[in-house]
């Protein structure tokens, strides 16, 4: 075997596979292709539906603290007219980001030029304080823009952070309401408009498993014979670690989602 190996993930038992010729191999690979296909035209149908989604106006007014000072929610759009923002896990009081949300930073690092040509800002925002932001960030290598809303309501607002009473109460707030949270901040992703005359829209937002489709690592694993193999962990994504803590030794201790 080449290259490391990562001993601290359990061994997959591999469900038993036929062996046959290429031909036949091509002929269950067709097969498979129609559903593909079907799944691809009920995506395009998807998107086609969510851009369609009524717009809500932006009116309050957020003031956040970033990389050239402080900045108003239109500021982040950086004179585009599409915004993107990664509702990223990372509280006043913890002393590093959320490994899953990393996982995801990971992936759009590099894509932020791409989507500004396409007239599209990608930024993170998250509550804790900006040097705590900026340190972590070189830590991680990333360039992305990271906003700290710790001075204004705008994660509460938005569905990703949640006061004690309300997950002392159970209170069903995540993901429209679909679920309860237990600790202070969940991932998210928020997408806002800004038309000519600066008025700002929020027409899109989605938690959860509604994030997995922006994750490329993960549609990559789904191409393998073992797929993402999380079956049998404690929760899906325990084995994720921030990149510079991934070791190769026997065992490794089991992170919790996020740092508490």
């Amino acid at each position: 075997m080449y290259g490391t190996r990562y001993l601290d993930i359990e061994e997959p038992v591999m469900q038993p596979h036929q062996v046959v010729s290429r031909e036949q191999w091509m002929e269950a690979r067709k097969v498979h292709l129609a559903h593909e296909k079907e799944l691809t035209r009920a995506r395009e149908q998807l998107n086609k539906e969510r851009r369609a989604l009524p717009w809500v106006k932006v009116d309050k007014t957020y003031l956040f603290d970033g990389p050239r000072g402080n900045a108003t929610l239109p500021d982040l759009f950086a004179g585009r007219s599409q915004l993107v923002v990664q509702h990223f896990m990372f509280a006043p009081d913890w002393s590093e980001g959320c490994k899953s949300c990393s996982f995801w930073a990971d992936g759009f690092e590099r894509m932020i030029p791409h989507l500004a040509a396409r007239d599209t800002t990608l930024v993170a925002v998250s509550r804790a304080p900006l040097p705590r932001l900026d340190a972590f960030k070189a830590r991680m290598g990333w360039t992305f823009d990271w906003f700290s809303s710790a001075g204004n309501d705008f994660n509460y607002d938005y569905a990703v952070a949640f006061t004690p009473d309300q997950i002392k109460s159970g209170a069903k707030t995540y993901n429209f309401g679909g679920s309860s949270f237990a600790i202070e901040d969940a991932p998210g992703i928020s997408v806002f408009f800004r038309d000519e005359n600066d008025s700002v829209f929020h027409t899109y937002s989605c938690y959860a498993r509604g994030l997995d489709m922006m994750n490329s690592a993960y549609h990559y694993l789904d191409l393998t014979p073992f797929g993402r193999h999380e079956e049998g962990l404690p929760y899906p994504m325990d084995w994720v670690r921030l990149r510079d803590q991934y070791q190769p030794t026997a065992t490794a201790a089991a992170g919790a989602c996020c740092q508490g």
